[in-house]
């Protein structure tokens, strides 16, 4: 079997699924989709992952991720977050952190982002979505690059995510 045929059989598994019901599988399909899709269908997929009623809040999952990542991952996140939050958002959220000395220069560092807890990426993410939702796009890209944190969100996530992009391959 091909490749293309191995993937719309994945794809189709997941074209009806129930979430709170994965497949035991989910983990390794997503691994084959997230190698063989275009990476904005990919990011297209998370985000939907990312906006369901039926996976953990927004900063919740960033938080997660966050804290499975590597110091230029972490700090790669918090730069998207950090230009998205704005200066207000940013000081009131991060004033007392490690970062708070950094708002002016726009530069995260590998050092300075590994010192975050995820509980303020938490935070910082949350309270960036409320004030600009697009975030979830562009946290979406960001992770689209690193799938393998994805996974972290588990199985139901993983579903979502493959049942959108389903959709958009039908």
């Amino acid at each position: 079997m091909d490749l293309m045929n191995s993937l719309s059989g994945i794809l189709k598994q997941y074209s009806n699924v129930d979430p709170s019901q994965p497949s035991p599988d989910a983990d390794a399909h997503f691994d084959t989709v997230a190698q063989s899709v275009p990476a904005d269908t990919l990011a297209q997929g998370i985000s939907a992952a990312f906006r369901s009623d039926q996976t953990p809040a927004f900063g919740q999952m960033v938080a997660n991720m966050f804290s499975r990542s590597d110091p230029d991952q972490k700090a790669g996140i918090l730069s998207h977050l950090l230009g998205a939050a704005g200066p207000g958002l940013v000081s009131r959220v991060l004033g007392g952190t490690a970062l708070g000395g950094i708002l002016g220069s726009g530069q995260v560092t590998p050092q300075a982002a590994s010192t975050m807890s995820p509980e303020i990426v938490s935070q910082l993410a949350t309270e960036t979505h409320k004030q600009n939702p697009s975030i979830v796009d562009t946290v979406s890209g960001f992770y689209a690059q690193h799938p393998t944190l994805v996974k972290s969100l588990g199985a139901a996530a993983l579903a979502i995510a493959m049942s959108h992009m389903s959709r958009r391959a039908a």
